[in-house]
């Protein structure tokens, strides 16, 4: 098997979805385009997701090992691989706490967007893969703390938001492909003008903020999202 290929590829035109070795970087854009088509309202598939992060941040991934390997709480992260997967999380419990707590935010954030928490059968071989697994169920915890919506807009400011943050490429092609359909045809009632200003802010907030990965979101349920987005989340920029 070829060594960017991964187990039980999909499957695109009949044919199996790989990476080339020593891929260029208009070959790595090609199959992730592809790997996100497929992926949408499949977000947890393994295979997707193991796939995207080879073709674009596999040492973005590697470079935020690193960086946790250097701190207590980072090398106990990585040691311990906490979950935050749907099967790993009590929602009914969570919505019991106090209003204005994470847990309570966090699990009424489910219900009023009709959404499930991320779920995925990826095996964690590595602490590269629990990093972009990591990232990818504290998606939307994200949503909650930085205040950013699930519509059109708010997904692709908690892009940018991620992409300041960490230098995630995929979110960088998320947002190159949102924006152009954003200019080509305005969603949301947001204009070309304030879709940009607002992309452009969010983009620095994260640049601003504390990096989220090594934080315990499980220690803090019973915490005042306030609280935490002040630790956290650097303030939102007023647009002129």
């Amino acid at each position: 098997m070829n060594a960017n290929q991964v187990s039980s590829p999909p499957m695109l035109d009949s044919e199996p979805l790989t990476l080339p070795d020593n891929a260029s970087l208009f070959t790595r854009l090609r199959v992730a385009l592809k790997c996100l088509k497929l992926v949408r309202g499949d977000e947890g598939n393994p295979t997707y997701g193991q796939l995207l992060n080879i073709c674009l941040d596999l040492n973005v991934y590697e470079s935020l090992v690193q960086q946790l390997q250097r701190t207590d709480e980072g090398r106990r992260l990585l040691s311990e691989r906490p979950s935050l997967q749907g099967k790993e999380l009590d929602l009914a419990a969570l919505e019991r706490l106090p209003e204005g707590t994470l847990g309570h935010e966090f699990a009424r954030y489910f219900r009023d967007n009709k959404i499930f928490p991320f779920e995925t059968t990826l095996e964690l071989k590595n602490d590269v893969d629990f990093i972009g697994k990591r990232y990818r169920e504290t998606h939307d915890l994200l949503h909650v703390l930085t205040g950013y919506k699930t519509d059109v807009m708010g997904e692709m400011e908690l892009q940018a938001y991620a992409l300041g943050q960490l230098g995630i490429r995929t979110a960088m092609l998320i947002l190159l492909v949102g924006t152009l359909a954003q200019i080509k045809a305005p969603q949301s009632g947001v204009g070309r003008s304030e879709y940009l200003q607002r992309v452009w802010a969010a983009y620095h907030r994260g640049r601003a903020s504390q990096q989220f990965l090594d934080f315990r979101f499980e220690d803090h349920w019973e915490t005042p999202v306030a609280t935490l987005r002040e630790r956290l989340c650097a303030p939102v920029e007023r647009m002129n």
